[in-house]
């Protein structure tokens, strides 16, 4: 689920030249239009990852203010849009590291045991390819995969979020978790195995599992 669209009054990228050079010169017409038009989808972005509204519009006006100060360092390398969705990305994990932690289950007890001839202990069933569905079910589907990430533990859900759900690649997630790529990796396969092992059951009841 990728946010990041195309910058306001972009025509290209001669056109999102000329809106960036506005930004820098502090026209006030520009920075009204990149709200009116980023910030409904990056308020989505901050939501997905605080799952509180309060702390997602703390995080989006936090991340604008950012990218207006920082304006001058934005070198096109990327869209302002990737650049912006980034800076919201980082307000919202600076801002989950503020949070008192709760109680979390250990991500070992998530994940699949091994006899020690390396054979499961419980057998992971495959899972079919569901019927085609509405979209009320779509939907119920999104919610129940979503409330199971929540359980994970906050460095395995972070992690999941930002690959799986924002689309950033290896190397942006680990400089944003300050952990190095191969961590990143090890930590996504790992998260990975642990949201299987809580989906499970419920795609047994849902006859999706053979």
């Amino acid at each position: 689920m990728d946010e990041r669209a195309a910058t306001p009054a972009s025509d290209g990228a001669a056109g999102e030249a000329d809106f960036v050079a506005r930004l820098r010169a502090g026209e006030e017409a520009a920075y009204t239009e990149l709200v009116r038009t980023q910030g409904g989808r990056m308020l989505a972005v901050a939501r997905r990852l605080l799952r509180s509204e309060d702390d997602a519009a703390d995080a989006v006006q936090e991340a604008f203010v950012s990218a207006f100060r920082a304006i001058d360092s934005f070198e096109g390398g990327a869209r302002l849009s990737t650049w912006l969705h980034r800076i919201v990305v980082n307000a919202a994990l600076m801002k989950l590291r503020t949070r008192a932690r709760r109680p979390e289950v250990s991500i070992e007890e998530l994940l699949p045991k091994f006899y020690e001839d390396g054979h499961h202990v419980d057998e992971p069933s495959e899972w079919r390819s569901p019927p085609q569905l509405d979209a009320l079910e779509r939907q119920e589907t999104r919610d129940l995969v979503r409330s199971q990430i929540d359980l994970l533990p906050a460095d395995y859900r972070t992690v999941l979020m930002l690959r799986d759900i924002e689309g950033l690649d290896t190397k942006e997630t680990a400089e944003l978790l300050g952990v190095t790529p191969n961590a990143a990796k090890i930590r996504l396969h790992r998260a990975r195995l642990a949201l299987r092992t809580l989906l499970d059951p419920h795609m047994r009841s849902r006859g999706i599992s053979a």
